[in-house]
């Protein structure tokens, strides 16, 4: 667990693939108290160690996460998330060249629940939300694109639906239309940059996550 930026409210911290930020049926260990155990090591605190989620990334997906390290900064945050004041900038790579160099993407989403998985659809449905996305292609490999992305809004596997959506499923995500999966699991999604006015200070905070350590990443010459 890479430690990207921690104050006495919050904690910013940088997720491998594969990692699950909260507890879920998997029984697996989440990051959550990965930061609780290092926050307990780190000031030798006795007892129970506050780690507030303020938010999720999907588990296959690296990148930057925002942990408050106190109640007050965890609602406060909770309602930023929200009302859509943090901004989150993500790096995907994609196989195939997309239609444009630079677009903004609207379509409307529909989540199945047991299958965990999204739709995406040109026109407005029943039951569907709206998700709006702006992309740009910012490098390309011998193989792969780069593309850097700005959500507008935050709906269940927006990026990785609305990018298939348009021929250009995410590296390694079999869900939505890739060939083939990465050796490690993962998808070759990237939650690049946060940032926000924090919830206490006011100060503007701005968070970069280097990305995985990966001959892929590497050949864009990140």
């Amino acid at each position: 667990m890479t430690v990207l930026y921690e104050d006495n409210h919050i904690i910013i911290v940088n997720k491998a693939p594969g990692e699950i930020v909260q507890g879920d049926k998997t029984g697996d260990k989440p990051l959550s108290e990965a930061v609780k155990e290092y926050l307990k090591e780190k000031y030798n605190k006795p007892g129970h160690v506050f780690c507030g989620v303020t938010h999720r990334l999907d588990r296959p997906t690296s990148g930057a996460v925002v942990f408050a390290k106190t109640s007050k900064a965890l609602s406060r945050l909770n309602d930023m998330f929200r009302e859509g004041e943090v901004d989150k900038t993500y790096w995907a790579v994609v196989k195939d060249r997309p239609p444009k160099e630079e677009d903004q993407l609207t379509h409307y989403l529909v989540k199945n629940e047991k299958t965990n998985k999204s739709s995406a659809y040109d026109n407005e449905k029943p039951h569907t939300k709206k998700a709006v996305l702006h992309y740009r292609l910012i490098a390309a490999s011998q193989n792969y694109y780069l593309l850097e992305i700005d959500l507008e809004t935050g709906r269940h596997h927006q990026i990785r639906v609305q990018l298939a959506k348009i021929g250009c499923p995410i590296r390694g995500d079999l869900k939505y239309g890739a060939a083939r999966s990465n050796p490690d699991g993962s998808i070759s999604l990237h939650a690049r940059t946060i940032s926000f006015i924090h919830p206490v200070s006011k100060e503007k905070i701005m968070v970069t996550a280097p990305v995985p350590e990966d001959t892929l990443w590497k050949a864009f010459g990140v």
